[in-house]
């Protein structure tokens, strides 16, 4: 489990996410270190290229951009009548959920906020806009699977998954 981290390469690390203000907005303490391949978008671009070339130990600070992260913030939150959703689910600000073009298409929705009647939806992700910092330490690397490298996501410590 070492080498460099490139393309098709399973590298394993842990973080913490926090904001410019230094709020923590995700961890992996206490939790196993974040797998991803390499080269495949497992992960937001900015973080990704900044942690080309690593090595198991290294640690760094990665300053991501919103244009590198989750995107720069486009249009406002759409109300939705309560009664388009399913009867008796709980709907909460924060959840996410897909919904269906006229199209076809499936595009992910995060909900803003709920009154009686209305649902607020928003297609932009929660962190969309935000500069995000992230402490890492890298944990392993290893080869990707065959299985893995078709999939475009690792399956394991060991390349086995459960789907």
């Amino acid at each position: 489990m070492s080498g460099r981290i490139e393309d098709g390469k399973v590298a394993t690390f842990h973080y913490t996410l926090t904001n410019d203000a230094g709020e923590v907005l995700d961890s992996s303490s206490g939790r196993d270190p974040l797998a991803y391949l390499h080269g495949a978008g497992n992960i937001v671009p900015g973080l990704e290229r900044q942690l080309e070339g690593k090595q198991p130990g290294d640690k760094l600070v990665a300053k991501v951009a919103p244009e590198d992260g989750y995107g720069v913030r486009q249009g406002a939150a759409q109300p939705v009548e309560r009664s388009a959703f399913p009867p008796g689910v709980k709907i909460e600000p924060g959840m996410m959920f897909q919904a269906q073009t006229g199209d076809g298409d499936v595009v992910p929705l995060w909900v803003e906020r709920v009154d009686e009647t209305t649902v607020w939806v928003d297609e932009n992700h929660p962190l969309a806009g935000v500069t995000l910092n992230f402490a890492v330490e890298v944990v392993g690397i290893r080869d990707a699977t065959e299985s893995e490298m078709e999939h475009g996501h690792p399956h394991g410590p060991e390349g086995h998954h459960h789907h």
